[in-house]
């Protein structure tokens, strides 16, 4: 059993004894001390918080504890039922709430589920107030409301719709050239929420035919939910077979986009936020941000339009963070998030798609052709079990220490930038894991360069 506290919320195993997963008695503990920060950062007599969640199998369960917590701290609430994270998001500005929660482990398998929790403008908690609310968990210094003052329950079903709405309504998002392609595309939803949203987003966007695999969101994840190349070998046959023109897939919460190409290859997740940004730089100048574990090809296609590229420490937080202090017009994360500030500071796949449709049909090329034009970067994703024994700090130190002599970025882990390529390793947020990304000219150098750096670590524990 596991039980994580980061910035990016409350994750854990389901089951088990307390203190060692996110059991009952810890769901109430941390959505109670979420409460408590909420309430103390409002002058309001009575606040409201919205939660949603993906579809997973302990998402009923966990909903009921952290409405019923909330409920019991005297905060109104607003249940938008299963959503995705972005849609959550959005719909907390909108019901002009103090805050949100989303119930979702993201990527991880089943038997995970997390509170992500969200401030009054629907984005992730910073670093600080992340630390103000594990605090007032780990002294319980919250107070919970007399009888008569108990939060009561609204529920909404519509804020997808009210999503789609606003995505269709973007500038940049051409609904007619989306319709005249005529595509064909095959969605994998990993039997969540994806399941729900995508197929109802391409219909609106005038999609002429969507496949659908995996798209019943009853929480049974049919493979790894990480939309990875290694665990998407069905669609990849699927969109082949079928003569699609291309595939989407999507991690539970639906924050994540990857797209497989008319052949059944690999567009690349590390290329979403690629070719999403040269279609916004196209039509609007401008600076963007990835994170340090992202493909060197953004900065490569935004320098090109003569905009500035920025990077940041790895998480959603911290990328928003630097977009908003660089004014940039697009930002994300090479694990195919993409954040789309024109309408909201969120990783959001349905933004993804709707731009990422439009490029396509706008270029009218086949999907792995537009994939061809951009630079041939391949990046290798590793990583090594945490044990109890290992010192991650010293381990980062002395990989630092080894290559010094070459350019180091350590803000977020340890990247150690050579001239043709990079690696970057860290300890996960989100997994008891250290990651291990390296970039390179092909596949076999960014293998080789992950496995040098992995040795080098093995060794040293």
């Amino acid at each position: 059993m596991t039980l994580i506290k980061s910035i990016s919320g409350i994750r854990g195993t389901i089951g088990g004894k307390a203190g060692n997963g996110l059991s009952p008695l810890d769901t109430v503990k941390f959505v109670s001390a979420y409460g408590q920060w909420v309430k103390d950062r409002s002058n309001e007599e009575k606040v409201k918080v919205v939660v949603g969640r993906d579809a997973r199998i302990s998402g009923e369960m966990v909903s009921q504890i952290v409405i019923g917590t909330l409920m019991g701290m005297g905060i109104d609430v607003v249940n938008i039922g299963l959503a995705t994270t972005p849609t959550v998001e959005i719909a907390v500005p909108a019901e002009s709430a103090r805050g949100g929660i989303i119930l979702t482990a993201s990527h991880n398998p089943k038997q995970w589920n997390a509170l992500k929790l969200l401030n009054e403008k629907g984005e992730f908690l910073s670093a600080d107030d992340g630390a103000k609310i594990l605090e007032i968990a780990e002294k319980e210094n919250f107070d919970y409301a007399e009888v008569d003052y108990l939060g009561k329950v609204t529920e909404r079903k519509d804020y997808l719709d009210i999503h789609i709405k606003q995505i269709m309504n973007l500038p940049l998002v051409d609904v007619d050239a989306i319709k005249s392609a005529g595509f064909k595309i095959v969605v994998d939803a990993v039997n969540s929420v994806g399941g729900i949203a995508i197929p109802t987003l391409l219909k609106a966007l005038g999609v002429k035919e969507i496949v659908e695999l995996y798209c019943e969101p009853n929480g049974i994840f049919p493979h790894n939910p990480e939309p990875l190349a290694e665990h998407l070998t069905e669609i990849s046959k699927l969109v082949k077979q079928s003569n699609a023109h291309l595939g989407f897939v999507v991690d539970p919460d639906v924050d994540r986009l990857a797209i497989i190409n008319e052949d059944g290859s690999m567009f690349g997740e590390e290329f979403t936020l690629v070719a999403v940004s040269d279609y916004i730089l196209k039509n609007k100048k401008g600076n963007t941000v990835s994170n340090l574990s992202s493909s060197r090809a953004l900065k490569d296609v935004t320098l090109n339009y003569g905009g500035e590229y920025f990077s940041s420490a790895v998480g959603e937080v911290n990328v928003v963070e630097i977009m908003k202090s660089n004014n940039a017009v697009i930002g994300g994360e090479g694990n195919g998030g993409v954040i789309y500030p024109d309408l909201h500071y969120g990783r959001d796949a349905l933004v993804g798609i709707a731009l990422f449709l439009t490029h396509l049909a706008k270029s009218k090329e086949k999907c792995s052709e537009l994939r061809a034009r951009y630079p041939a970067y391949v990046i290798a994703k590793k990583k090594i079990q945490l044990t109890p024994e290992i010192d991650v700090d010293k381990v980062l130190g002395s990989i630092k220490w080894k290559f010094k002599e070459e350019e180091i970025i350590d803000i977020d882990g340890v990247k150690i930038e050579f001239k043709n390529e990079w690696v970057h390793l860290r300890k996960s947020n989100t997994e008891p894991i250290i990651r291990i990304y390296a970039e390179s000219k092909d596949e076999n150098s960014a293998n080789e360069l992950a496995d040098k750096i992995i040795n080098e670590i093995k060794s040293l524990v």
